[in-house]
């Protein structure tokens, strides 16, 4: 039967590989805690796939529609590259302070 040993100084250099190890584990968790996982960012959509958002007309509501099926009565598509995508992204962010009316025209909010 063979049997390994290990002496003193091989014991030291495991635990001092074993120490190097977590204090590069740490070092990693360090850096993406300071980072804010910078890079990483979690981008909301504004409908979920096989749906396209719309307005509702008059106010800042919104709503998502199944894709090939027409908005509700009270909403509207959005115009033509002026369509939000992603929470809080340009457009967003801009009907949150204008709507359509009636007649299909951008009008400021109060």
């Amino acid at each position: 039967m063979n049997t390994l040993r290990i002496n003193s100084r091989t014991a030291s250099h495991l635990r001092s590989g074993k120490v190097r190890i977590a204090a590069v584990l740490a070092s990693a968790v360090a850096a993406v805690t300071l980072t804010g996982c910078a890079g990483w960012e979690y981008q909301e959509s504004i409908c979920s796939s096989g749906e396209y958002p719309v307005l509702a007309v008059g106010t800042t509501g919104s709503a998502c529609v199944a894709d090939g099926a027409e908005p509700d009565a009270g909403y509207a598509r959005y115009p033509e590259g002026k369509v939000p995508q992603e929470v809080g992204d340009k457009w967003d962010v801009y009907w949150q302070t204008h709507t359509l009316d009636k007649d299909g025209t951008i009008v400021d909010l109060p």
